[in-house]
């Protein structure tokens, strides 16, 4: 494990280095590598056209240092000349390009793989299908209120590695990562988390067996004095325990554990630590809605052990009011509340958006397609939801899973299409009577229409407050 920050960085001098995605996070990151004098080439797939469109100022900026550019549908061309190629999440680890960069003795890595390699305090890192940015964010908060110095990042959008020469030994790094980051990374974090598992991003991965795998990275690379806490209702993660080689912690919504959190039967979240239990709040005092973000909290609670005080886990949960994107309030216009559930890039968090509601919704569903089966969505599709509005490439699979359900009937689901999102939030307004409630929640990813969730998130908060 190299941990000689001012070390590494002497190695890449007289390297050229390719940056591969000029996105948010690979903005600070690119400018890091020019700082320390280093050669480096930004790798995008989208034409000089497309970047000043979307990110003129930071295009702008890079040139106006020094940086290079290998730009379109050949952006990959800039590989032979590289010593060092970064690549960004988003790019398949098994992309023909890199795999033929590694046999020709280039040195592909990651943001987040240096950092780990680098980082020189305690790192919480958490995996999922669902939930992780929440639990992320709360083990964050947690750790924040406890008077700790918190370093957040990794797939919650913000890169750390610009920030490694400013972390000390007492501070904690807190990480969110994707199957797209750990499908490469061969270091674990000291607290591993695995919120859930089930089927995503097949689209990249083929397999779920491959999926699966790239998940078990955040703790198969763990020393004895490491911690990993997983799910015990998942049977997935579940099987994941006997792969574990240090400390072992549950958190589960249905049945006691011996070390990490769970609910009792009478609603309240109960902490274990080597079988010591202490009870800490009941679920109705969480200021966050929806038993998903009971279990967001137990999974955090199990992260963080005995390194955050109960007083401090009740404090967060009665007055942390959640992250954007997550069943985030927009606005009540005419008695109706709209809600951006952006987030929901998976039938599995659009499940859990759903349930975090006591009434039936108007939602808005569809997007990219990541080739995951839609049908497990629809029966509560069917008991939840009175309007469907859809959009974009998923929009048929959905309808086709809705309508083919054994509990469809069309006198209680409406299902309406939109072409673009501004006419889906007005075909729900029209739908909208007082009192109920319009959510953006699309079981699908971003990618046909936007950059990512965010983006998609930030759109429908747009319009829902220029509605007149």
């Amino acid at each position: 494990m190299r941990k000689d920050t001012a070390g590494f960085f002497a190695q890449l001098q007289n390297k050229r280095i390719a940056v591969v995605g000029m996105g948010v996070s690979h903005f600070d990151l690119i400018c890091l590598l020019i700082r320390k004098g280093l050669d480096v080439i930004v790798c995008d797939k989208r034409t000089e056209e497309q970047l000043l469109e979307s990110y003129r100022e930071n295009y702008e900026a890079l040139k106006q240092k020094g940086a290079r550019f290998s730009l379109g549908d050949r952006y990959t061309d800039a590989f032979e000349e590289a010593d060092i190629i970064f690549r960004t999440p988003g790019m398949y680890f098994y992309h023909p390009e890199l795999t033929k960069a590694r046999e020709n003795g280039k040195v592909v890595t990651s943001e987040m793989e240096v950092f780990f390699d680098l980082c020189p305090c305690k790192i919480y890192a958490v995996t999922g299908s669902d939930g992780k940015t929440t639990t992320t964010t709360l083990i964050s908060e947690f750790l924040k209120a406890e008077g700790k110095t918190v370093h957040l990042g990794g797939n919650i959008g913000k890169a750390l590695l610009p920030e490694i020469e400013s972390i000390s030994p007492e501070d904690v790094a807190v990480v969110e990562l994707s199957s797209f980051q750990l499908i490469s990374m061969r270091q674990s974090p000291d607290v591993a988390v695995v919120t859930n598992v089930a089927p995503n991003h097949l689209d990249v991965h083929g397999t779920m067996e491959e999926y699966i795998e790239a998940k078990t990275n955040i703790f198969c690379h763990q020393n004895a004095f490491s911690r990993t806490v997983l799910n015990l209702d998942n049977q997935i993660t579940k099987g994941f325990s006997v792969r574990v080689r240090g400390e072992l912690g549950f958190f589960s919504r249905t049945q006691p554990v011996k070390n990490g959190a769970y609910l009792a039967e009478d609603g309240t979240l109960v902490r274990v630590i080597q079988g010591k239990e202490e009870k800490l709040l009941h679920k109705e005092e969480i200021k966050l809605p929806g038993m998903h973000n009971v279990e967001n909290y137990l999974t955090a609670i199990s992260a963080v052990g005995a390194d955050v005080s109960a007083q401090t886990i009740k404090k967060v949960a009665m007055e942390f009011g959640g992250v954007e994107h997550r069943i985030e309030l927009v606005r009540t216009l005419d008695g109706v509340r709209y809600y951006n559930d952006s987030i929901a890039t998976s039938p599995t968090r659009t499940i859990a958006g759903l349930k975090a509601f006591d009434q039936k919704l108007i939602v808005i569903a569809g997007g990219y397609d990541k080739k995951i089966p839609y049908e497990p969505l629809a029966p509560y599709i069917n008991e939840k939801v009175k309007v469907l509005v859809l959009l974009g490439a998923t929009a048929p699979k959905i309808e086709k899973a809705v309508t083919e359900d054994t509990a469809y009937d069309p006198q209680k689901l409406k299902i309406l299409h939109a072409q673009t999102l501004e006419e889906a939030v007005e075909t729900a307004r029209k739908a909208a009577q007082a009192g109920d409630v319009v959510t953006l929640s699309p079981a699908s990813a971003s990618f046909d229409l936007y950059l990512n969730f965010e983006q998609r998130g930030q759109h429908f908060k747009r319009i829902v407050n220029a509605l007149k």
